[in-house]
């Protein structure tokens, strides 16, 4: 039998499947097994094998799909489709009701352990062992029991190359076809292509092929980098058409293995996924391309190594080598310095795994959904999933389907087979539900029940699944202007604000220089390291930010793509936008003053592109004042109205409080905290 179809890389030919299963025998042998052995039906208790299926929540949300797909194609052939553990324990089976039984006579259910240790040669247990798709049929098995059946089995590698769980067709062996394998060894990669999408939701995923019409197909390589562009993972498609193994890859980014920077890729596609364009790779062969780009914050982090997972120390870098970047997913990397934000970050861990939910409130682009992040990163639940849902962004129509999940035929358009919603997804981790202050208001009961009682139940289904989840929530609102208005249920506020904190706006941010040294090591690509003239420092410090972090992290990155072969930033690099914002003049402050009408401080000149400084002028009042005295009478005003809070001041003026900050020498001592 030919055993070398649809497979990209390490097939052996028929002579070497003899060989394979020759050695097979020969472990089920030192194994201690008899082949006279009857089915063993000791699997695991009903709760181990609950355990199980926890422990491969991701493989089995994943696999499913596919073993529908799968079965629908060899229903009524005497057969079944399986799919174990990387020990190759049955999680889950489906498949022709009269081979069930039949299956069900040799212990061939979930629960049961099928790896070569307790069963001999078999398709299952000879996958795992030989990390090899393989045909086990007829007499090839080990017990004379099971010689009755035909089994095709391939392991599915996770985004890491590391083999997660294998999938299996067993059935009659007169009804044996020489193509089940490849059928299979398809089906086992579609999985990992799947788990591959899951896995990175955050990342810049590159899809790519020779031949454009197989983009979008089983076939098309998919490669995951960071938004710097170090490399995170590839499926086996990629890793066959790049010419290197996962291990080799990791030594790779972006610019190495397609030979321009990855800013050069946001130039290409943007945010989305455009029309394919043609790039070359490392080793001269052309490739089209397709590429989709989601971070949702400054900095996009994919789900944990397996290093990170286990917990392992990493190896100290070799001398010489390129030190890797920290992780920018925790509440340690998070604290750069300012007060507030150390504050937050420390009554934050406190609460970490204490089943206390957590309320984040923050103008829009503070980084309300990275700090979610960071909680579920340093939780136990880090492993699991991280579910966003962002209440602002789906329409009313379709937020509870997302939310809550739909069975098919609930509701016209409904996807067939139904689906899980964003609540059930995130069982067994977080759920952070953004901008909550805007969900509609007939949904606020029904998330409220969810959360106390644990249970959800999707639309069209008179069923109740159970469901463990820690949440976040997050809003730029005032939760309790909306609750006077009867906007927001007073209930739902208090079940949701176990903590709450608050992200302080950058202008507020006394480490702003860290936070851009900080933006801009995540940018570095081209150059190895980023600076800033001093003259566009001060203009960045200068500016009120109302995007807060989003904004200087779109700003410089647009920057760091501009930079010449001296990597600094200069003004001729900044976008139009914002200087023709700098430029603009800042409205009068309503604030009354004896003496003359009152203006904000006037932002530095702006020049033109490549041309020097201009000094702002000291322009006077109508009384003859200096500008800069009115300046200082405003802020002494407003420091005394605020008790020397230089965030409040600031706020109340609408300038920075690196403004107020630089200016304190010129004002009394007694208005400062």
């Amino acid at each position: 039998m030919d055993i070398s179809l649809a497979r990209p890389a390490n097939v052996a030919p028929d002579q070497d499947a003899v060989a394979l299963i020759d050695q097979a025998h020969l472990r089920s042998r030192a194994f201690g097994i008899s082949s006279s052995d009857q089915p063993d039906y000791s699997g695991l208790a009903s709760s181990r094998l609950k355990g199980a299926l926890e422990e491969n929540r991701f493989l089995f949300q994943h696999a499913v799909p596919v073993m529908e797909t799968l079965h629908s194609q060899i229903a009524n052939t005497h057969s079944m489709v399986l799919l174990t553990s990387a020990q190759g324990i049955v999680l889950h089976s489906m498949g022709d009701n009269d081979f069930l039984e039949k299956a069900d006579r040799v212990a061939l259910v979930p629960g049961i352990d099928w790896s070569e240790q307790t069963k001999g040669t078999n398709a299952i247990g000879t996958a795992l062992s030989a990390q090899q798709a393989v045909t086990v049929h007829g007499d090839q098995h080990y017990l004379s029991v099971n010689q009755a059946l035909t089994c095709s089995c391939a392991p599915i590698l996770d985004p890491y190359g590391q083999i997660v769980g294998t999938l299996d067709v067993t059935g009659d062996h007169r009804s044996y076809h020489q193509h089940t394998l490849a059928l299979v060894r398809m089906s086992a990669q579609m999985v990992e292509n799947h788990m591959f999408a899951g896995s990175f939701p955050k990342a810049v995923r590159v899809h790519f092929h020779a031949r454009p019409e197989f983009l979008g197909t089983l076939v098309e390589g998919i490669a995951a980098f960071t938004p710097e562009g170090r490399f995170v993972a590839a499926n086996r498609s990629a890793q066959f058409q790049l010419g290197m193994s996962f291990g080799a890859l990791q030594a790779h980014t972006f610019s190495s293995l397609f030979n321009l920077p990855i800013s050069a890729l946001f130039e290409l596609f943007g945010s989305t996924s455009a029309t394919p364009r043609q790039l070359c790779l490392h080793n001269g062969v052309t490739v089209w391309c397709r590429t989709e780009v989601h971070p949702s914050g400054p900095w996009a982090t994919p789900i944990a190594s397996p290093l990170a997972r286990t917990g392992a120390t990493p190896a100290p870098a070799r001398p010489g080598s390129t030190p890797r970047k920290t992780p920018l997913s925790s509440l340690q990397y998070l604290d750069t310095g300012d007060a507030q934000l150390s504050s937050v970050i420390g009554k934050l861990r406190k609460v970490v795994d204490r089943d206390i939910p957590v309320m984040i409130l923050g103008e829009t682009g503070t980084g309300k959904d990275l700090l979610a992040q960071a909680i579920h990163h340093d939780s136990a639940r880090a492993r699991q999933p991280f579910v966003a849902v962002n209440c602002a962004s789906i329409p009313d129509t379709l937020i509870e389907a997302e939310l809550f999940g739909y069975e098919e035929g609930a509701f016209t358009g409904a996807r067939k087979k139904g689906a899980p919603g964003k609540i059930l997804q995130a069982h067994g981790g977080t759920l952070f539900l953004d901008e909550i202050g805007d969900m509609p208001k007939h949904l606020q009961a029904r998330l409220l029940r969810v959360l106390q009682e644990r249970k959800v139940s999707p639309l069209g289904s008179g069923k109740e699944v159970e469901v463990d989840v820690t949440v976040i929530s997050a809003t730029h609102n005032n939760l309790k202007e909306r609750i006077a208005r009867g906007e927001f249920r007073e209930d739902l506020y208090y079940r949701l604000n176990g903590l709450v904190v608050r992200l302080p706006a950058l202008r507020e941010r006394s480490d702003f220089d860290a936070v851009v040294k900080k933006v801009l090591q995540s940018l570095c690509e081209s150059c190895t390291h980023i600076t800033i003239a001093p003259e566009v420092m001060a203009l960045l410090q200068a500016y009120h930010w109302p995007g807060n972090v989003r904004q200087l992290h779109n700003l410089l990155r647009t920057a760091s793509v501009m930079v010449d072969e001296d990597c600094t930033v200069r003004m001729e690099h900044l976008p139009d936008d914002f200087l023709d914002e700098l430029r603009a003049p800042l409205r009068p402050l309503a604030i009354p003053m004896p003496t003359a009408p009152l203006a904000a401080e006037p932002p530095p000149m702006v020049p033109s592109v490549g041309a020097p400084p201009v000094p702002a002028a000291e322009d006077p009042g109508e009384d003859g004042q200096r500008l800069q005295d009115v300046t200082l009478k405003a802020m002494a005003q407003m420091l005394q109205q605020h008790k020397g809070n230089l965030s409040a001041a600031a706020k109340a003026l609408g300038v920075s409080r690196n403004t107020i900050y630089r200016k304190k020498n010129l004002l009394p001592p007694d208005l400062l905290d």
